[in-house]
């Protein structure tokens, strides 16, 4: 079993960072990995992709050594099964807005005596190549559940959905958690800032690691501030696209060429 890096950085307090990943092929991995991430969140809610995707996705993390975790569509037995068979070292839970979503997810996800996660000897358990009672505490060592709060009444059950032990770290939500307070993609709204801060000194009172989407600079900067050091610099799509809108402003500058 590989050894989750994510976590024990982590841990040990350094700054790690991570993009999730919605365009569903390995090579965008390695692009990531080469670029010197920590993590990767593959994207299976609102991604057009598939297991067998998602494992050779998860292979090139690894090959890279970096971490792969899988955002989950929902909590569901087959789903999270299939997703850690293939490899990946934690689910990131969206929509969390009761502490018994992520219960179910710990049941499906760990092995006992914590969960009852179906047992077989395939990739993630190197085809039984090693001790499978060995593999089994391993695997539950290395595991993290990441919930994602992103609504109001996620934040309103924060202490509750943040007291389950496995929980790795929490991730915010700020896009869909704007919508919920009914100003739709306006993240830095001071309702939805203030809703952040109380989901923070939430975590910090829970004593679990809080992660933000680091959306400009200052934003980063802030939190860094205030002892956050997971960061999220937001997905692939989009990190591509202002690159290359970028890249052709900038040289049609050089010759002055209109749009």
């Amino acid at each position: 079993m590989r050894k989750n890096k994510l976590k024990e950085k982590i841990r040990s307090g350094k700054p790690v960072f991570g993009l999730f990943v919605s365009i569903p092929h390995p090579i965008v991995i390695e692009l990531i990995g080469y670029a010197e991430y920590d993590f990767v969140i593959i994207d299976y809610e609102h991604a057009s992709t598939n297991m067998e995707t998602i494992e050779e996705m998860v292979r090139a993390a690894e090959l890279l050594d970096i971490t792969p975790l899988v955002r989950i569509s929902k909590v569901d037995r087959i789903e999270i099964l299939k997703v850690l068979d293939c490899g990946a070292q934690g689910i990131v839970i969206p929509h969390v807005e009761r502490r018994e979503q992520v219960e179910e997810a710990v049941h499906y996800a760990y092995y006992h005596p914590v969960g009852m996660r179906s047992l077989n000897s395939g990739r993630a358990g190197a085809y039984a190549k090693f001790s499978l009672t060995d593999y089994i505490a391993e695997a539950n060592e290395q595991l993290m559940i990441v919930p994602m709060i992103e609504s109001l009444e996620g934040v309103n059950q924060r202490e509750l959905i943040l007291s389950v032990p496995q929980v790795g770290f929490v991730l915010e939500g700020a896009a869909d958690l704007s919508q919920s307070l009914s100003v739709p993609w306006d993240t830095d709204h001071p309702e939805v800032q203030r809703n952040l801060e109380i989901l923070h000194e939430a975590s910090k009172r829970c004593k679990v690691p809080y992660a933000v989407v680091s959306r400009s600079l200052d934003g980063h900067a802030k939190w860094a501030e205030r002892g956050v050091h997971i960061f999220v610099l937001g997905d692939d799509r989009n990190t591509a696209f202002r690159a290359y809108r970028q890249k052709r402003e900038d040289y049609r500058k050089v010759i002055g060429g209109g749009k």
